[in-house]
């Protein structure tokens, strides 16, 4: 019997919970994909490809004029002083969520005494990663539900605003945790394609599994019609979200 759906009761504008990975080499290519969207997308990931251009945060600027939100996905990892400066440097751009790795409870705290009105993201476990990856890189048997579990708990205690997480683990941190934690759920398909990722859900599988917002990357940027394939996941997420907020299920 199919689990019950477990749909997020926050207050989010249901465009805004499908975020588009502008994972492109550089400014103009980042600013053209946006334009291929259009008005199908008001939520943007910039990660470390475009870091690398040195553009970051004149796409995020420019994005913002626009009237869009950023989601900086840079997944710090260092003391956590240097952790901390970053954060600082973070706050002070049009940028509304940032990701660091989880694991690392110090860092986890430095980040978050240093975040301001920035979201902090615990990235728990990367969703092209699977437990024999942790076998036979790590030396480690444990499951990919017991490990992200483990560090959304930790991050939640460190004061971290939400996770990076499978739409696969996002029902047992949604239980195991409750409605306040933003979960944030990568690795979405929509269709089955051949690529890195190892623990994939579609957009519908993710909701209804806890998830607050989806992060999706080649199957829009790869498509003939980025704003064709939005539009119908922004279709897909107005049909989850239609219900009034007090008619889904209440968490323990």
């Amino acid at each position: 019997m199919p689990a019950e759906p477990l749909l997020s009761a926050k207050p989010i504008a249901p465009r805004e919970r499908l975020i588009a990975a502008l994972d492109v080499p550089g400014y103009d290519e980042a600013l053209a994909l946006a334009d291929r969207f259009g008005d199908a997308v008001g939520f943007y990931k910039l990660g470390l490809e475009l870091a690398a251009s040195g553009r970051l945060f004149d796409v995020a600027g420019e994005l913002a004029a626009r009237g869009a939100k950023v989601f900086a996905d840079l997944k710090l990892l260092d003391i956590p002083a240097t952790v901390a400066a970053a954060v600082r440097g973070l706050a002070a751009q049009p940028v509304q969520l940032a990701t660091v790795h989880a694991g690392y409870d110090a860092i986890l705290a430095a980040a978050c005494a240093a975040k301001g009105a920035l979201g902090i993201l615990a990235v728990t476990v990367l969703t092209s990663l699977d437990a024999a990856d942790f076998r036979r890189d790590l030396g480690v048997d444990v499951s990919v539900e017991a490990l992200a579990l483990s560090r959304a708990r930790r991050a939640a205690a460190a004061g971290c605003d939400g996770v990076v997480a499978s739409g696969l683990e996002a029902r047992a941190l949604r239980e195991a945790l409750g409605p306040e934690l933003l979960i944030v759920s990568p690795g979405i398909r929509p269709r089955a394609r051949a690529d890195d990722q190892k623990r994939v859900v579609t957009p519908r599988e993710a909701f209804e599994n806890g998830a607050d917002y989806i992060v999706v990357g080649r199957p829009l940027r790869e498509a003939d019609d980025p704003r064709g394939e939005a539009l119908r996941i922004q279709e897909t997420i107005a049909e989850l979200f239609a219900a009034p907020v007090s008619s889904r299920r209440a968490l323990p």
